[in-house]
């Protein structure tokens, strides 16, 4: 368990993940969405930085109208852009913040994953899965038998 405390963000991110441009049909992140089993997406401008993020809620959010807004017809509000419903400025980590500290993070946000950026652009992501997978793996290790060295 003491190996986990060790661990940076890097170790366990998935790196150069799939991204989506600002000007992205709503329709093609909901494909997206349907091919990965992803909840969210970070939205990267031309340089790779990291300028939002589109989660399934956002998209959720695409659909809800109040009672004095005439509600447009399905096709018509997933052409919209993903930079009409993304969240912006999103909470994002550094490559380097140690793992435990981000792990309290996701804990007191309630989040299921976080963008990695390394000066403002996006270099990763780390969920959850990949906590959860780096604590097992420092478990594992302290766990591995020792080989008694035969004697002649």
């Amino acid at each position: 368990m003491y190996e986990f405390l060790q661990y940076q963000v890097r170790d366990a991110m998935t790196a150069d993940p799939i991204a989506i441009g600002p000007d992205a049909t709503l329709r093609e992140v909901e494909a997206l969405f349907e091919a990965h089993d992803f909840n969210g997406v970070p939205v990267v401008d031309g340089h790779h930085h990291l300028i939002g993020v589109l989660t399934k809620f956002d998209l959720l959010k695409a659909f809800s109208f109040d009672s004095h807004t005439l509600v447009p017809h399905y096709d018509q509000i997933m052409e919209q852009p993903a930079e009409a419903v993304m969240t912006r400025d999103p909470v994002s980590v550094d490559q380097h913040l140690p793992l435990s500290r981000l792990l309290q993070k996701l804990v007191e946000m309630h989040t299921k994953s976080l963008p990695v950026v390394d000066n403002g652009r996006l270099v990763g992501i780390i969920a959850r899965e990949d906590v959860l997978k780096a604590l097992r793996r420092a478990t594992l290790q302290h766990e591995l038998p020792v080989h008694a060295e035969s004697s002649p």
